[in-house]
């Protein structure tokens, strides 16, 4: 593989994605490209993550220039208004950007000869999950924008992928574990933060509802796998339940877990709070059986330390990080209220730098 297309690579998963990519694929041509929304949003990384890429560019997915698919052998793509919050705050922007550009793209890469196409879909497509763990073929149930989104780009991918277009759907678990470009907006980074900044998980439902998990890293060995993965190992298109069943998880198992871990930290339940239909049980048995070799490695103690770890280094402290430029919808609403960015966030003021950027520059 000569040439891999990474879109959205400047947010939280990214930069483990980056990383990985280029430990594994160290001959290939690895291309950035993205806004650059969260580009500042930096939290203790060693040095600028798109240092190892060989080009950034700074663009929207919505238009991508087509010219910058020839000799793109496989596209990575993370492009998306990337949580439920961000997704009610701006639907109209998330169907355009996560559904419309994406299939937009997919179909003049195809036209070009891309070969591989890895989509990052979510598990929170089966949101009210009720009993059962959901397999690949279980009846999707998306209650929010987010998740509409990525059940309507498997949909319209399905279509397009043949034995020359090969089209891998990774359902991720809910993402967590430290990055370069960390965000509090997940449920154990949430907590962690939570314990680390002032001794207390709060917990805004009753604790009962499921989430299955992933960290970073192993997403991105999963990304690896779909890269490698040919037309006959699954078919043109794949659409797969990705992370591991040990890593289902209650909420309220998930807080006393990190108060184990983090002496000294209350947990608060709000029993009041109605239900949280977002809950759903899900079977990763088919991801076993196809990835053997890529399975997840990290265990939950060892996110836990990890990201506590992260943040006493930083000197974190901040008991209103809901409100922080940790949050991803915060940092939107920022850039907003200070006029760089339009309602249906572009950017306000064209670029004063040009748009493709060698990485060597960026160092």
């Amino acid at each position: 593989m000569n040439r891999i297309l990474i879109t959205g690579n400047m947010g939280y998963v990214g930069p483990g994605v980056v990383r990985h990519l280029r430990q594994q694929f160290p001959q290939a041509e690895l291309i950035g490209y993205d806004m650059g929304f969260f580009a500042h949003c930096l939290t203790g990384a060693a040095r600028l993550p798109e240092s190892r890429l060989d080009r950034q560019i700074f663009g929207d997915v919505r238009h991508l220039p087509t010219d910058m698919l020839q000799g793109v052998d496989a596209i990575v793509h993370l492009s998306a208004i990337s949580n439920d919050p961000m997704g009610q705050t701006y639907e109209d922007v998330t169907m355009e950007v996560n559904h419309r550009a994406g299939i937009w793209l997919a179909r003049r890469a195809k036209a070009a000869g891309v070969r591989t196409f890895v989509f990052a879909s979510s598990c929170s497509i089966y949101g009210a999950g009720g009993e059962g763990a959901k397999t690949e073929t279980s009846q999707v149930n998306p209650l929010t924008a987010y998740a509409r989104s990525k059940v309507m780009s498997e949909q319209d991918l399905s279509t397009l992928a043949d034995n020359d277009f090969c089209v891998t759907c990774l359902r991720f678990a809910t993402a967590c574990g430290w990055s370069d470009r960390l965000r509090l907006d997940l449920v154990v980074n949430d907590f962690v933060a939570g314990a680390v900044a002032s001794g207390n998980i709060t917990i805004l439902s009753d604790g009962t509802p499921w989430r299955p998990l992933i960290h970073v890293q192993d997403m991105a060995r999963a990304i690896e796998w779909a890269l490698h993965r040919p037309a006959s190992h699954g078919g043109a298109f794949l659409a797969i339940n990705t992370g591991c069943d040990a890593w289902n998880y209650q909420v309220r198992d998930l807080a006393h877990a990190i108060a184990e871990i983090i002496p000294g930290t209350e947990v608060s339940l709000n029993a009041a709070a109605p239900p949280d239909k977002r809950s759903y049980r899900v079977d990763f048995s088919l991801y076993r059986d196809l990835a053997p070799e890529h399975q997840p490695l990290r265990t939950l103690r060892d996110t836990i330390s990890e990201l506590r770890d992260g943040l006493l280094a930083m000197n974190f402290r901040d008991a209103s990080f809901r409100s922080s430029q940790l949050m991803r919808l915060r940092v939107l609403t920022s850039l907003r209220e200070s006029g760089e960015l339009t309602d249906d966030l572009t950017w306000a003021q064209p670029a004063t730098v040009p748009a493709a950027v060698p990485a060597a520059v960026l160092v």
